[in-house]
């Protein structure tokens, strides 16, 4: 059996960093872990190729090639998942789709011949049994919680790691939390499940022997969800980075509750971690209570940024406005908060319903659902009627975003940041990041209209905090991303 494993391409998103790429001489942010991982899982006799759309075109011998394609796919895929599955029904493919794409809105793919949604680790044995015995189904489902400790190591031969700025694996599913606005627990539940820590090394240790050496994202939906066991894993990373010299800096995802225990941020901080991205989502009292955030509630939001800077690790926020209980002056509190603790990397996005979340349901209840969700929150579209004026909320938003990456607030950010940030990370400068620097004296030093403070921010960073000069750097490169990210989602509705 010939396996062809697609990825669909992502359109220009916040996170895809699209512009700051082309500095480190990259095709694509991060690698399809999805399907790494189910490529792992399939028979050792089958034979398998991965085509990422993101770094490569689908050819029409990839096609003639295989004998079944397999999709997964994120929400914000869609479109390119509708053209991958029309091609392949035109060369007469069979095709199997998964993941949250799929998983969530199966209905609108009639063209998929077999769906194996839900956690892989138990849909996807039950259609191989299926298929080898000649009889398989055209829907697998299960809301079984899958132990984590089978999962096997992503099968990184399938691609060229060095088209990617960071790779990715996963330590733990689900969240003890219960946003409302949040699909997580759809997907992998509330009781976090966690490899081991036996896994997680070779998991390091195989990108290790791929010949990776650079940041690594731990894609956990809440990586201190199960504070306890994560505590216990962490001295086996350090250790691990200790005897190879540090080759992985780390980032992933956790809640606020991180900044209030002092042993586990020097515990991330001494395994390597650099960066955290935190669902801060607003500084209005009501809106989180709203929107069920209520770990964001119990202290100062503000404090909590100030102490995880203070512990070496860069807070990347997400924001929304949109919730029901949002004041007309919500624009401008997001703005003078973002600014005041100097979240560089704010994701600020317009509330959206996801499929099948509470909000969703709360909002088709109340008659207030309009259509589907993008999956991407910062490309302005708005899928319910909100409570405030519509025109009025998506020109606050707006201006919302156009004023926190201008030049002036965005390099003002940094230099707030770098102030209250005291590095730690060990890592080495790579021939990259010479690159990235020399490519980012010429575009932004030289060409950009921002080329005063850029100048301004290198010279500061270098004589009073050298060791956060990187970072200053890297910074500095995702402004330009983000500016002309910013550029392209306001611009169709300042010409309707």
């Amino acid at each position: 059996m010939k396996i062809l494993l697609i990825y669909p391409k992502y359109p220009d998103t916040f996170w895809s960093f699209k512009y700051a790429l082309k500095f480190i001489n990259k095709k694509a942010a991060f690698p399809p872990l999805g399907l790494l991982t189910v490529a792992a899982m399939l028979p050792g006799d089958w034979q398998k190729k991965l085509v990422d759309l993101n770094v490569e075109p689908l050819t029409d011998e990839h096609l003639a090639w295989a004998d079944m394609v397999f999709i997964s796919a994120m929400i914000v895929q869609k479109e390119s998942a509708l053209q991958i599955i029309h091609r392949c029904k035109a060369e007469n493919r069979k095709i199997v789709a998964g993941g949250p794409l799929f998983t969530t809105r199966n209905e609108l793919f009639r063209d998929v011949d077999h769906f194996v949604l839900n956690e892989a680790e138990i849909t996807l044995p039950r259609f191989i049994r299926d298929l080898n015995s000649g009889h398989p189904e055209p829907l697998y489902t299960s809301s079984e919680r899958p132990d984590l400790s089978e999962t096997p190591v992503p099968d990184w031969s399938l691609i060229n790691v060095r088209n990617y700025a960071t790779m990715s694996i996963q330590y733990s599913r689900g969240c003890p939390f219960n946003c409302e606005f949040c699909d997580i627990i759809i997907m992998n539940g509330r009781v976090p499940r966690l490899k081991n820590t036996e896994q997680v090394i070779r998991e390091f240790q195989a990108l290790y022997d791929a010949g990776w050496r650079n940041s690594v994202f731990i894609v956990d939906d809440n990586f201190i969800g199960n504070t306890r066991e994560v505590i216990k894993m962490l001295p086996a990373i350090i250790q691990w980075q200790k005897e190879h010299q540090y080759p992985f800096t780390l980032l992933t995802e956790v809640s606020v509750n991180l900044a209030k225990d002092d042993e586990l941020m020097k515990m991330m901080s001494a395994a390597n971690f650099f960066k955290v991205f935190i669902g801060l989502e607003s500084p209005n009292h009501d809106s989180l209570v709203e929107c069920g955030k209520n770990q964001n509630t119990t202290g100062s939001l503000a404090e909590a940024v100030y102490t995880i800077h203070r512990h070496g690790m860069q807070v990347m926020g997400g924001f929304i406005v949109g919730f029901d209980h949002d004041p007309e002056d919500i624009f401008d509190i997001q703005v003078r908060f973002i600014q005041q603790v100097g979240v560089v990397t704010a994701m600020v996005g317009v509330l959206t319903a996801l499929p099948q979340t509470r909000l969703w349901h709360r909002l088709k209840t109340e008659g207030r659902l309009l259509s589907d969700s993008t999956g991407e929150n910062t490309d302005g579209c708005l899928n319910f009627i909100p409570k405030m004026d519509r025109e009025k909320l998506m020109e606050g938003y707006q201006w919302l975003i156009k004023n926190l990456y201008s030049p002036k607030l965005y390099y003002r950010r940094i230099n707030i940041f770098i102030k209250s940030y005291t590095p730690t990370v060990k890592n080495k400068t790579s021939r990259d990041d010479i690159i990235a620097f020399l490519r980012s004296v010429w575009r932004l030093g030289i060409l950009s209209r921002a080329r005063f403070r850029y100048w301004i921010l290198i010279s500061r960073t270098f004589l009073f905090k050298r060791r956060a000069l990187p970072m200053a750097v890297e910074l500095a490169i995702h402004g330009f991303h983000f500016e002309k990210y910013i550029k392209r989602v306001c611009r169709p509705q300042e010409q309707t």
